[in-house]
Order: structure tokens, then C-alpha cells, then sequence
């Protein structure tokens, strides 16, 4: 069977999917009178719930995984798995043939007749993921619930095919299984080993196969690596015929030589790279302007990876070009993100200077590792330029990306620089908490009853201020509106009434964006007679809860290094003046830095704060110094200034 042949299959998917979960989705499985009986299990003594089954089914010739869990509730608090969520990946994936039920602790069913509903989790600058959400009723301590889907997948989603071993929840039995992907070549590992005494999969009638039982529950922690990083699973790699190797050194000689042939292709054309590159910068330019202005230029061009996902109806009506080479995006005046990197590499190579294309694997999703030889990590393009004998990084083919910048996620990331001889590893630089400063200026009025009202101006830098852009670049006036008033609303650890007062930069590669807003904060001091407490910090609440348990298990990873400066000032109400200062606060260790001072003014305060947290991955043995020194911070922040009426301070005299 050709792969043409592949395509007719997969016109073929809803009527096997219908049928599939008709058959195979017929009966539930039957019910032991030990699961109905049990109350806790010895080897997860306090969770609130275990995992009696799991099962995964997945078949990627025709693109479909079958999911099928059965829950013990053990405890009160385990009722909450009745509020269940099936995550997905929205632009690429479907979730179908839901059902569910509760056994009570008795043997009685209640069937889930309800509808789920939908739940966006996380709206990225290309995917969403969301949930199917369902609650079933009539849950008890000692009730059993269960639910199964069948979960549709976009085509190519082959390349990312896994097991995941440890869920939140302690698992007493699993089986997992899977019919690999026909037309190409496949490869399997457990890069974070498998549950004790479980055996390695085992390919048997053409199906992988593992089962697994008693794996211990996986621990969430806020700032933890990414779940793949972290979480035991058997990952499936798919290579085309004939290029895979065992020896990874071989492997990616291979794989870069391939690479760049496509790119060498792509960019030879350079009798019109030249006639271009005339035409924007000038001959006694230096080679940092020359450099510059290519990439201001090709970042004007429409940049089709960031824009709105289109319909296929709304695709076919503009009907746009197929581009095949640099030629094409020029004439056209589009391109994907890749082939406006790859352009631009082609035009500084035109001015004369050094320019590579770098295959990376960005870091929000996994960590890359070459031993593991799965190509399919390395996902998008940077180009690594050479400047006066200084290596650069940029990414014209990022939106909103400035010169010398690169989005959080293409940092400190390994990536094959290509070349004809099969390419290099470099490492892409890592982030610097100055490229990711936020500054916070206020100037505040407080009133006799103790509220605070006035202007603020927030500055985003760097990295926050790509960040932003890149979120926000398929929303609306309004929605970007309440983005930042909500992110405000984060700073100040009370309730607070804000308006965004001017309409920020959002559609430009700057360094820096800046908002500004009304603000008013009631009861933020309570009088008490002749005196009254001001808090010393006015921000902070970002940080006012994080790292509170005693003790870690994952490594702490930060998605860049920030710094926060903050200035307030504050004019008080006629009639009180200062009484005491809190002293000043200066902490600095390793990387994190934190001062804090409140100078008396004429007629009032001024706040100063700065925290700096300089790492972007920190392991567990380093916790409890990250620890200590956020339980500075708050108490630093929770410091106050004794406020005095004029008539106390006549006394005093």
C-alpha cells in the first residue's frame, strides 16, 4: 500500500471510529467485590484516591487513542475526581464517545447522562489546550467512577506518540498499547526509566504492548520543569525508512546533512538576494546596521505561522501561493516563520556576512537531549549570525521579536547548526534577568479613610513584553484591556479597582512596552484613632505564596530570570505625617537580590522596592536557600510605617 493509499484511509477514520467505539466500547468491565470493598491501599496510605485500572489504547495508523480509567475514592477529600477533565489539544485533537458512570459503594450505578462541557486551559501563541469537563453525581467515599473517549488526533500527531506511566494519582494496574504507524520506521525508550518490576514493552503480533502495576502517584509542584521532563513514559519516535541509527553521532550527520540541503536550496538564489539586500541597506554601513536592517525588513513581512488559524473554506477562497524557495517569499511578501528565518539568513549572506541556520528544540513542552535521536523535538529555526567576531542569536520569524532576542522558550536550548558536513550543537544563550525586567512607577494620593488613588505606569522589558505580544496577538481591544488590568490585579495582594488609562505599543518588535493606569485601592490603611499602619510594599503579592512547602521533589524551573523595580510615591492626607520608618531590607545570595527602603518625602513616602530572581532552572538541593530567601521577601513586604496625626505629633513636642 503506497501512501496515497494513506490518505483514502484516513477519509475512512469517522466510520472505523464509529464502529470502533460501538464494538469496543459496548460493555464496561465487570466490577470485583474487592474493589467495591476496599477502603485504602497500603501503599498509598494517603491518597485520597487510587487508580484500581488504566488503560491506553492507541493506534497510529488511524490516528485514534482509546482512554479508559476506573477510580477508588478513598477519603473526603478524593470526592473532588468526580469533577472530571479530559485534556486536549484543541487545534489538533478531538475528544469523542464520552461516557461515564459512579458505582456506588453498594454496587448500584448511576450513569453520567449530562453533557460536557468545554474549558480553555492555556491559549498559546500557536495551540490551545483545553478540557472536556464533566462532574459525576452521587459520589461517595467507597464509590468507584469510571469513564472512557476516544481521542481523534491531527494528522502528523504520529510524531508525538508516548505513554504516560504516573499520573497524579497512585495506579494499582495498567495496560497500555499500541499499532504503530505503517509507512515508517520505529524506535522506543524510557528516558526516566520504568515503575520497579515492570518489564519493558514487547512487540507481539505486530502491537507493542507493557503492563504495569503499583506506580507511585505523580507529585504537581508549582515551577516545575515540564510534565515530559519530568514524568515516566515510553516514548515512540518515527523516522522515515532507512535513516534510523543506533549510533546518534551518525544519526544527526545524517539528519543535518538532509537539513541542509533543503535550506541550501531554499536560499540559492543570489543574484536577487543581492539586488534586495541593495535596496536596504547601503555599502558603508557597518556589518551590526547592515544586519539590523535586514531584520527590521524582513519582519514586515506577513508572517503566516502568526496569524489566526484559517477554516479550510476561508484558505481555499485566498488561495495562497505554495512558496518553495527565498525567491517566492520575496515575491509574494509571505511566509511561514521558518521561511522568513531562512530568508534572512539568505540576505545577510548577500550583505557579505556570516549567517547559520540553527535547528532547535524550544523548551516549553520537553528538554532536549541528542542521545534520545528524535528529530521531531527540533521544531523550529533560529539564525545564528557572526558580527565583528561575536556569535549572535536572532529570530526574525518570531512576531514581535527584537534584534538580539529570543523568545523564552528558544533559550538555553541545544540546537544543530547546519551545515554541509552534517552540523554543529551550539547552545543558544541564556536568558538574563535584565532582559525581563518589569518596572512599577506609582504616584498615589492617600485620603483620611485610608484609600490609595492615583496613576501607575508598568513597563514591560525583554522577555515580558514579547511574552505579552505573543499571547495577546489574535485577541481584541478589550481582551488585551483585561489582560493587563487582570496582571495588575496580581501585584497588589488586595482587592483594587483599575483602568488602563492609554493604548500600549502591542503589534511592534520593541524592547519595551509600556502601560499605564488608574488606579485606587480602598482600605488600604485602616486609621485607628490617632495612628495608622501603611504597608511598605505596595506590589508583591506575585510572589506572596510561592515555594511554602518545607520540602521538593521536582527542580525548580522558571521560564526566565526577572526582576521587578518598583517606586511609589505617596502624598498623605492633610493632618498626618510619618512616625516611623520600617528599616531598610537588603538581601542578596547567590543570583537573587532583594532590597526594600521607605524614605520619608515632604508631605508623604516613597516606597522602593527591587527583587531579582536570576535563575531559570535551579535543582532540588538548592530549594531551601530559594526558600529562605522568598520567606525574606514576604516578610520584608509585610513590614509597615507607623502613620501619626498631627495632634499625636504636637504631643510628642
Amino acid at each position: 500500500m503506497g501512501r496515497e493509499n494513506q490518505h483514502m484511509l484516513r477519509a475512512w477514520v469517522g466510520v472505523l471510529l464509529c464502529l470502533w467505539m460501538c464494538v469496543a466500547q459496548a460493555d464496561w468491565l465487570p466490577v470485583s467485590p474487592e474493589e467495591l470493598a476496599l477502603r485504602s491501599e497500603p501503599l498509598a496510605p494517603q491518597a485520597p484516591a487510587i487508580y484500581l485500572y488504566r488503560q491506553v489504547d492507541r493506534d497510529d495508523d488511524t490516528s485514534l487513542v482509546r482512554v479508559y480509567n476506573r477510580i477508588k475514592i478513598l477519603t473526603e477529600e478524593g470526592r473532588d475526581q468526580a469533577n472530571i477533565k479530559i485534556n486536549y489539544r484543541k487545534d489538533r485533537q478531538r475528544v469523542r464517545g464520552i461516557e461515564a458512570r459512579t458505582i456506588r459503594p453498594d454496587g448500584s450505578i448511576v450513569e453520567f447522562t449530562g453533557s460536557p462541557y468545554d474549558q480553555t486551559l492555556v491559549k498559546g501563541q500557536d495551540h490551545t489546550y483545553s478540557a472536556k469537563v464533566l462532574t459525576l453525581t452521587d459520589v461517595q467515599v467507597g464509590s468507584i467512577i469510571e469513564y472512557r473517549y476516544v481521542l481523534s488526533l491531527g494528522e502528523g500527531y504520529v510524531y508525538d506518540s508516548n505513554w504516560v506511566l504516573n499520573e497524579t494519582l497512585f495506579t494499582k494496574r495498567a495496560k497500555f498499547s499500541l499499532v504503530p504507524n505503517q509507512y515508517y520506521a520505529l524506535s522506543w525508550s524510557w528516558p526516566l526509566g520504568l515503575p520497579p518490576g515492570t518489564k519493558p514493552p514487547e512487540k507481539i503480533h505486530g502491537k507493542i504492548q507493557m503492563e504495569t502495576n503499583n506506580v507511585t502517584a505523580f507529585v504537581e509542584e508549582e515551577y516545575m520543569p515540564p510534565e515530559s521532563a519530568v514524568k515516566m513514559r515510553v516514548d515512540f519516535i518515527y523516522y522515515e525508512v532507512g535513516t534510523a541509527d543506533k549510533d546518534p553521532v551518525k544519526f544527526w550527520q545524517r539528519y543535518g546533512k538532509r537539513l541542509y540541503g533543503k535550506f541550501d536550496d531554499f536560499i540559492d538564489r543570489p543574484s536577487i538576494m543581492r539586488k534586495t539586500v541593495a535596496t536596504i541597506v547601503s555599502s558603508d554601513d557597518s556589518a551590526a546596521t547592515k544586519a539590523r536592517k535586514l531584520y527590521v525588513w524582513v519582519q514586515k513581512l506577513r508572517n503566516l505561522s502568526f496569524e489566526r488559524r484559517r477554516s479550510e473554506a476561508e484558505a481555499k477562497r485566498e488561495d495562497l501561493n505554495v512558496i518553495r524557495d527565498a525567491e517566492d517569499v520575496l515575491k509574494y511578501g509571505y511566509g511561514s516563520g521558518d521561511q522568513i528565518n531562512w530568508l534572512y539568513a539568505a540576505l545577510v549572506r548577500a550583505a557579505g556576512l556570516q549567517a547559520h541556520a540553527v535547528h532547535i528544540a524550544p523548551r516549553d513542552d520537553y528538554f532536549f537531549t541528542p542521545a534520545m535521536m528524535n528529530p521531531h523535538q527540533l521544531s523550529t529555526y533560529v539564525i545564528q549570525l557572526n558580527i565583528d567576531g561575536i556569535d549572535i542569536f536572532v529570530d526574525p520569524g518570531t512576531a514581535f521579536t527584537p534584534f538580539e532576542v529570543l523568545p523564552w522558550t528558544e533559550t538555553a536550548v541545544k540546537g544543530l547548526r547546519l551545515d554541509e558536513r552534517g552540523g554543529t550543537w551550539v547552545n543558544t544563550p541564556a536568558p538574563q534577568a535584565a532582559q525581563s525586567r518589569i518596572e512599577r512607577r506609582a504616584t498615589l494620593q492617600l485620603n483620611s479613610a485610608g484609600t490609595l488613588e492615583g496613576k501607575l505606569q508598568v513597563t514591560f522589558h525583554g522577555l515580558t513584553a514579547l511574552s505579552l505580544r505573543l499571547n495577546a496577538r489574535l485577541d481584541d481591544a478589550t481582551e488585551r484591556k483585561n489582560t493587563l488590568e487582570q496582571l495588575i490585579k496580581s501585584y497588589v495582594p488586595t482587592g483594587i479597582d483599575v483602568t488602563l488609562s492609554n493604548t500600549p505599543d502591542w503589534d511592534s518588535a520593541t524592547l519595551t512596552m509600556a502601560a499605564e493606569f488608574d488606579l485606587k485601592i480602598a482600605g488600604w490603611v485602616q486609621p485607628a484613632g490617632n495612628r495608622a499602619l501603611f504597608p511598605a510594599a505596595l506590589f508583591g503579592a506575585e510572589v506572596r505564596h510561592d515555594f511554602d512547602h518545607a520540602s521538593r521533589v521536582h527542580p525548580i524551573y522558571f521560564r526566565y530570570p526577572y526582576s521587578y523595580d518598583d517606586e511609589v510615591t505617596v502624598r498623605l492626607p492633610s493632618g498626618w505625617r510619618v512616625g516611623t520608618l520600617p528599616p531598610a531590607q537588603n538581601e542578596a545570595f547567590r543570583g537573587l537580590e532583594y532590597k526594600m527602603k521607605v524614605v520619608e518625602q515632604e508631605g508623604g513616602l516613597q516606597l522602593q522596592r527591587h527583587l531579582l530572581q536570576g535563575h531559570f532552572l535551579l535543582t532540588v538541593p538548592y530549594y531551601d536557600i530559594l526558600r529562605d530567601f522568598f520567606q525574606q521577601v514576604r516578610a520584608g513586604d509585610e513590614q509597615q510605617v507607623i502613620l501619626l496625626r498631627a495632634t499625636n505629633a504636637a504631643k510628642a513636642h
